[in-house]
Order: C-alpha cells, then sequence, then structure tokens
C-alpha cells in the first residue's frame, strides 16, 4: 500500500463522506477534506488529513481547494464528488432556481473539480474519480424526486465523459449509484428506518475498493440498493 496517495473528499462533514474519509485514512490515504465549516476528525493522524474551507456553489472554490492540496501534500491521486443537494419537487413543481441549484451542487461542482485536478491526476499515472450519483439517476422513483434525478443523471453522464477523456492517461471514473442510504439527507425524505437502509460505513468499503483497483479492471458504474426493485 502506498501510504503517499492523496485523495480529496467533497462534503466530507457527514454522511457518506465522512465514512469515507474514516475508512481511507484506515487504509492509508492522506486526506484532503473539503467541508463547508472545516473541523477536524477525532480519528485523524497529525499531518496526514488537510481541512479546507469548501462550498460547492462557489465557482471559483474547486482551483482554490486542489492548489491548497497540492501546496500541502504535492500529489493528488483521486477525488471524490460527494457533496450534494436534494429539493424534494416534482418536475412540475421545481422553478428553474431548484433545477440550477442542483445542478450546481451535483453536476457542475463535480466537473469543476475534476478539471482542476485533472493534470495531477494524469500525473498520477491511475487517478481516480468518484462521482456521488444515485440511483435517482438511474431511474425515477417517484414523482417527488424528479427534480432531483435530473441532476443526477447527469452526474452519472459526467462520470462516464470523465472516463472517456481520461482513460488514455490513466485516469478511471466511476458513478457510483446508491439508493437510501442511512444519512439526514435520505431520513429526510423517506419513511424507511435507517437499519433498512445501506450503511455510509459500507458504501465506504464499496468507494475504496473502487479506487484501489488497477488501471485494468475500470468500473463505469456501481449500483447499490437496500431493497428490491425490478432493475437495481
Amino acid at each position: 500500500m502506498d501510504r503517499n496517495r492523496v485523495v480529496l473528499i467533497s462534503g466530507a462533514n457527514r454522511g457518506i463522506g465522512a465514512a469515507t474519509a474514516a475508512e481511507l485514512a484506515r487504509q492509508g490515504w492522506r486526506l484532503s477534506l473539503g467541508m463547508r465549516t472545516p473541523q477536524m476528525p477525532d480519528w485523524a493522524e497529525e499531518g496526514r488529513v488537510h481541512l479546507h474551507g469548501y462550498d460547492a456553489g462557489d465557482s471559483d472554490g474547486e482551483q482554490r481547494w486542489v492548489d491548497a492540496a497540492l501546496s500541502q501534500f504535492g500529489r493528488i491521486d483521486a477525488i471524490i464528488a460527494n457533496a450534494g443537494l436534494m429539493i424534494p419537487k416534482t418536475v412540475v413543481e421545481a422553478e428553474d432556481g431548484d433545477i440550477d441549484a442542483m445542478f450546481e451542487v451535483n453536476v457542475k461542482s463535480p466537473r469543476r473539480l475534476a478539471k482542476a485536478a485533472w493534470e495531477a491526476l494524469a500525473q498520477s499515472g491511475r487517478g481516480r474519480i468518484v462521482v456521488l450519483a444515485s440511483l435517482s439517476g438511474k431511474r425515477v422513483k417517484s414523482a417527488g424526486a424528479g427534480s432531483y434525478s435530473i441532476s443526477k443523471y447527469a452526474a452519472v453522464a459526467l462520470a462516464q465523459g470523465l472516463r472517456h477523456a481520461g482513460f488514455d492517461r490513466g485516469i478511471r471514473a466511476t458513478a457510483v449509484c446508491p439508493g437510501f442510504v442511512a444519512t439526514d439527507m435520505a431520513l429526510a425524505v423517506s419513511d424507511r428506518p435507517a437499519e433498512l437502509m445501506t450503511d455510509p460505513a459500507d458504501l465506504a468499503r464499496i468507494i475504496a475498493m473502487l479506487i484501489d483497483l488497477p488501471n485494468e479492471a475500470s468500473v463505469a458504474e456501481f449500483t447499490v440498493n437496500c431493497q428490491l426493485e425490478e432493475s437495481y
């Protein structure tokens, strides 16, 4: 295990992002954690965790974060675009501002982060990008999820576009598409109890596995579900 590898994780203060950060730290990665309100995790090993104030709605924020991470560690081997926004409205109820806000956080921000880190990822020889999409990017589960699904379909397409753009330079991109994960976001929109949702720690182990695979084992999309559906 190369203990010098560096990963950037957005939305790392809670939920999937926090669980993924803890798992990758356990596996020996160095971490740059993007958070609106930076707070050092209690498990952090001195010198191996970098905090950066990051807002996915700030169009210049990704470049500043990448520059800060490179200044701290000198390399970037992976990015995990985990920050997300859900506005539970139907496609009829939603206003343009709602759609714009979800696209800004769920699509445009991950694209800017990948662009800012692109050359560093290529220099790695096995750069990795994970876009936290959703099963809402594979099917529309309900009317209330319709507007969110629009942005998450685009997030899946973003991951595919990054995979094509970077393949010859050793960059591999994966859209991770979970159903209900026991996070604040999911619990706010579902009556399903947390113990019947996917545990964020289990999703973190999946993400860790995906970014550790060799270039010859590229995974374009990885779907995860806590319940039986026709396809997912």
